[in-house]
């Protein structure tokens, strides 16, 4: 099955978003994040995971992201990116992570990454072992919070002198703006073909 793509990652992307390296930007960096799906504490009910980052960061600080971030030498691919990371950032590791498919990639301008998001699923709730240097706490979120317009906003913030629209997803009182919106979009527009189509696989 196709991904939605651009059409996804739009409805939540911010109005002076760059999907492409501007001219002059030089070599990009590329990194990878994992969306993981697991069994959470309400039936029947899938969750999922995002970090909230801590000030020592290099990028990003304090911002809600998924797990993930620079492909190494040793890694074997970019999934085995997002896995690595995803052990080292929450403590979740092993083989009963199971790779299930790949979102579109996308360019985050303020760090010069191209990152690739991957789907997982674990077939348990994770007991959580955070790295406390990058993580500062974690938002355990059911899956279907993002399909629930009640939970989408939009802002205009200035950001370098020029005011912007910014849309997020409102997340225990946390905002869930940019790259990270961006890929649950797509990720929820997949739900939502799935839904509708209960053959469709991505």
């Amino acid at each position: 099955m196709p991904l939605p793509g651009y059409e996804a990652q739009v409805r939540m992307s911010p109005s002076h978003r760059a999907f492409a390296p501007p001219p002059g930007k030089g070599a990009q960096a590329v990194g990878a994040v994992m969306l993981l799906i697991y069994p959470g504490d309400e039936p029947n009910t899938p969750f999922i995971v995002l970090t909230v980052r801590t000030d020592k960061v290099t990028v990003h600080k304090g911002q809600v992201s998924l797990p993930g971030g620079s492909a190494e030498p040793g890694d074997m691919s970019l999934a085995g990116t997002a896995l690595r990371e995803t052990c080292e950032e929450l403590g979740v590791c092993g083989d009963d992570v199971s790779i299930l498919g790949e979102l579109t990639p996308i360019y985050i301008e303020p760090s010069n990454f191209h990152v690739y998001p991957f789907i997982a699923y674990l077939p348990y709730r994770p007991a959580f072992m955070i790295e406390e240097d990058e993580v500062l706490n974690i938002l355990e979120v059911p899956v279907s919070h993002f399909f629930d317009a009640r939970n989408i906003s939009v802002e205009n913030w200035v950001i370098d002198g020029t005011e912007r629209r910014i849309p997020y997803f409102d997340v225990h009182g946390r905002k869930v703006w940019g790259a990270t919106a961006i890929i649950l979009s797509e990720f929820v527009a997949i739900l939502e073909r799935i839904d509708k189509m209960p053959h469709a696989r991505f």
